[in-house]
């Protein structure tokens, strides 16, 4: 459903409210109000997305792809502050799948902008995985310096010193002509 026709909606469902207690009827009043409200947080908090990061929480990707894959226009479904979440719990869905592939999802989600620092330090945390996958340092460690300024509350600072001791690995092992590893 469209964010305007929600809002629509809203709209008339809150007037049908104040005109509910204008009559003298208080109790479905507040009934209709409490619901409008409700219409209207779908405005600002898509659902679909809402129940995705829950099952992404809980670890299941198949369902959490099902219920994003609902939101089939997400520039007319979704507010335009919530774009780059969008891309971002694509990602991060994608990532389990074909890592290499969602570099495109997380590099979007960076362009449309997350209000959260700790979203942004993720999606950075993950373009310097898949810089790493690439074999390509510089890059990660430039992702990786920048996921730890965005990591302010220090969510995931675990996640970063694995990712920092993993990178110093790399530079130990280095793959030579032949395919033999030189120590």
């Amino acid at each position: 459903m469209s964010n305007i026709i929600r809002l629509i909606i809203a709209c008339v469902v809150m007037g049908a409210a104040v005109a509910l207690c204008a009559f003298g009827f208080w109790g479905w009043g507040i009934l209709v109000l409490f619901l409008g409200g409700i219409v209207l947080l779908t405005y600002f908090f898509n659902e679909n997305m809402l129940v995705a990061q829950w099952f992404l929480r809980k670890e299941k990707s198949e369902k959490a792809e099902e219920w994003l894959l609902k939101i089939t226009d997400y520039e007319k479904q979704l507010n335009k502050s919530q774009h780059g979440y969008y891309n971002l719990l694509i990602g991060l869905i994608e990532s389990r799948k074909q890592p290499l592939k969602s570099e495109k999802y997380f590099k979007k989600a960076l362009s449309l902008g997350m209000k959260m620092s700790h979203n942004t330090a993720l999606a950075k945390l993950s373009l310097a995985g898949i810089a790493m996958a690439k074999r390509n340092k510089r890059e990660a460690q430039m992702y990786l310096s920048e996921a730890t300024k965005d990591d302010k509350n220090k969510l995931l600072a675990e996640q970063i010193k694995m990712m920092k001791t993993q990178m110093a690995q790399m530079d130990k092992q280095q793959v030579v002509r032949g395919g033999y590893r030189q120590f």
